[in-house]
């Protein structure tokens, strides 16, 4: 028996070689199965000659441990790059590539688990390979439904049904991956079955739509065909630096140029921050006073998925497309269209999109300036001014000031004369609107608080060495004492809401609105020896000690709620920090405010249960809700039809509300809405922030006149006691 034990290990070795030969030569649907190579820290995935499309490049490798030094070494986050992390990337990759799980088979899923906890190592060892195969087998997995689509619309598409009761699950992120070929086959054909009849319900014919939708994918085929190494190397470094959090980000020798390449967007061109969601290009912020916040077409949350030039050029699809090649298509001289087709961001359906048209143009810092205006109220026959100051963002003109320019535009310098000349009109009440404002320079929200107060800490600022900074204001001077209140909703985040928490920490005046956004880190850029990293290196802590991050700012008056927080702020975010305290500074609050919020909140609630105004928002985000909340979409034409019409009636009955509260001419019937350039697919948001028609600052002017009058008897009542105690 012991002589045959060497004939037993030989034999096990040969059997060994043979099933790797075996394996090595089968192939899934033309995308190869594992194979194991020496080259490589994890088992390799690799696919066969005829679907390795990229290798990882020397530079990249380099890059990779750069990144990697950067993120173990400086960021906030101090994390460990392990097992946990491994896992994390690994899970955040699949779903970069494959979100809506309409790519992958659920053999290709389980042939990546030998990758699963060995990503780390292979980032230790600048090792590429592994996420390069992933990015190979998802290659072949795109290639291959593009082409099934694209036959599908020759072959198939005209004998479609539409009457039947199928329907197609919205959002896949959650659903099971599809098991083989067929199962996938069937999800894409429902899918172009939806976008017909989206097509067909927009009036467009039937040879129309199968040109347009055979030129879509051809252009999509196109596109992915087009794919290089710098894209898989792109997407992989950002899928391991969002693990850490959402705002550090990786950006390529292509965007390098410009801190944020949706920056040198708001510039020239549209005035829209931007950045790439999936396969989507996102609208992130919109600039104040750039030509898309003046247009009113586009909101944050909407994604671009075409892009046009003028009125006669054709729409080219983006969908897959880089950042900066979308960039590049949206920008242009001044003074000229550009054609965005969008999905909005509460449409429930990705295939129904609108076609909008936005003038090219610069952002003049003039116009981003702060505005004020009075309006005159009356309570008790007694007459009231009430001033209000418009702060669009936190911007100062550096190179003004670095020349030493005594004339430099900021928004204190603004806000400060403005004050003056409010103080100058007598108004007795001041309303700060923030509602928007993305935040900005840091030094001017600090300088902005000092305008308000004494003298005193504003905020605290934590490193990622643990050191924390406060940030002061050291002058006396007070520029308006009066009763104060400040507007805030989702939009505000950074400079915006570090105002708003010292101004509510120091009870200097009241915060109404809604939930602020929650972004309370601060980034760094730093230069790689290829391509920029923008890394999170400390968070803001408000003088109480709380952070501002992820929660954000709370107010001492809510306000229904226009924006979805399940996809905007940073509690949406993946990875976002969260939430924390440290110890607060000391600082001197004025005398406590809360008796007087109790008095104005019931005051408050029982007027908004009878406003019109808010009961237009009501019966506008009641509308939203139902939306968000489906979660299939019918395929029959005949229930589609009928859902569209009672959509349309909804749409058409909450305009005529609207109109009804500002004394406008009523709309005749539903025809009317085509030719209503102020309605859009969503009314409550757009028409809410409108200077014409905004019924949360009605109630904000409403709010401060009742302070006002609770103060003014307070005080009237306090000075009866002492004259009372004087005799």
């Amino acid at each position: 028996m012991k002589f045959l034990q060497p004939k037993r290990i030989l034999f096990a070795l040969v059997v060994l070689i043979v099933s790797a030969l075996i394996i090595n030569s089968i192939s899934l649907n033309g995308c190869a199965l594992e194979r194991v190579s020496s080259l490589s820290t994890c088992p390799s995935i690799q696919s066969d000659k005829d679907t390795v499309y990229f290798f990882p490049e020397k530079n990249q490798e380099k890059i990779s441990d750069e990144v990697l030094n950067f993120l173990k070494d400086y960021h906030y986050k101090r994390q460990k790059i392990d097992d946990v992390l491994s896992d994390k990337v690994f899970t955040r990759y699949i779903e970069d590539l494959d979100w809506n799980r309409l790519y992958f088979l659920k053999s290709d899923i389980d042939d990546f688990q030998v990758l699963k906890y060995c990503l780390d190592d292979a980032l230790k060892q600048g090792d590429l390979k592994p996420v390069f195969m992933i990015f190979n087998r998802y290659q072949c997995r795109v290639i291959e439904r593009l082409q099934f689509i694209i036959s599908l619309l020759e072959k198939e598409m005209d004998h479609f049904t539409y009457q039947t009761d199928e329907q197609l699950e919205i959002d896949r992120k959650d659903s099971p991956w599809p098991l083989n070929t067929a199962e996938l086959d069937d999800l894409w054909r429902k899918r172009i079955k939806n976008e017909v009849i989206n097509l067909k319900l927009s009036g467009k014919e039937p040879d129309k739509i199968k040109e347009l939708l055979q030129k879509r994918y051809a252009s999509q085929l196109n596109r992915v065909k087009q794919r290089n190494s710098e894209d898989v190397f792109w997407t992989y470094m950002n899928s391991l630096t969002q693990i850490f959090d959402p705002h550090t980000q990786y950006f390529s020798p292509q965007l390098s140029e410009n801190f944020d390449i949706s920056m040198k967007l708001s510039l020239e061109g549209i005035g829209a921050l931007l950045q790439g969601s999936n396969e989507y290009t996102k609208i992130v912020r919109l600039i104040p006073a750039g030509p898309a916040e003046k247009s009113g077409l586009l909101k944050p949350g909407d994604r671009i998925v075409g892009v046009g030039q003028d009125d006669d050029k054709e729409i080219v699809n983006v969908v897959g497309w880089r950042l900066d090649e979308v960039v590049e298509l949206i920008r242009g001289p001044k003074k000229t269209v550009v054609r965005l087709e969008v999905i909005p961001v509460d449409s429930v359906d990705d295939n129904n999109t609108k076609l909008i048209k936005i003038t090219r143009d610069t952002v003049k810092l003039e116009e981003q300036a702060a505005q004020k205006k009075i309006v005159t109220m009356e309570s008790r026959g007694i007459s009231y001014k009430i001033g209000i100051v418009d702060i669009p963002t936190f911007y100062i003109d550096f190179n003004a000031y670095m020349e030493g320019r005594e004339d430099y535009k900021s928004t204190t310098r603004d806000v400060k004369r403005l004050l003056k000349e409010l103080v100058q009109e007598k108004v007795d009440g001041v309303i700060v609107d923030l509602r928007d404002n993305g935040g900005g320079a840091l030094e001017e929200a600090k300088a902005l608080t000092g305008l308000f107060i004494k003298e005193g800490p504003i905020v605290q600022v934590r490193k990622e060495n643990g050191y924390t900074a406060t940030l002061k204001d050291p002058d006396k001077e007070i520029d308006y004492e009066g009763p104060l209140v400040v507007m805030i909703n989702r939009m505000i985040a950074s400079a915006s809401e570090i105002f708003a928490g010292a101004v509510q920490d120091y009870n200097r005046g009241i915060i109404i609105g809604t939930q602020s956004f929650g972004k309370g880190t601060v980034q760094s850029l730093e230069n790689l020896k290829k391509g920029q990293l923008k890394i999170t290196r400390g968070k803001f802590y408000r003088i109480s000690g709380e952070s501002t991050q992820n929660k954000g700012v709370v107010p001492d008056i809510i306000f229904p709620e226009l924006y979805d927080k399940e996809k905007i702020g940073e509690s949406a975010l993946p990875e976002s920090l969260p939430w924390d305290t440290i110890g607060k500074v000391r600082y001197q609050p004025l005398p406590e405010i809360s008796s007087k919020l109790d008095q104005l909140r019931a005051l408050h609630e029982k007027r908004s249960k009878d406003d019109p105004g808010f009961l237009y928002l009501s019966k506008g985000i009641e509308r939203l809700k139902e939306a968000r909340e489906k979660k299939f979409i019918s395929l029959n034409e005949t229930i589609r039809k009928k859902e569209l019409e009672e959509s349309e009636q909804k749409r058409f009955e909450l305009e005529n509300m609207r109109r009804a509260i500002q004394g406008e001419a009523l709309l005749a019937d539903i025809s009317e809405l085509e030719n209503n350039e102020e309605d859009e697919l969503t009314p409550v948001e757009e028409n809410a922030e409108d200077k014409k028609f905004d019924p949360m600052m009605t109630e904000a002017e409403k709010i401060l006149l009742d302070y006002i009058c609770i103060t003014s008897e307070r005080m009237a009542q306090r000075k009866g006691i002492e004259k009372y105690t004087e005799h």
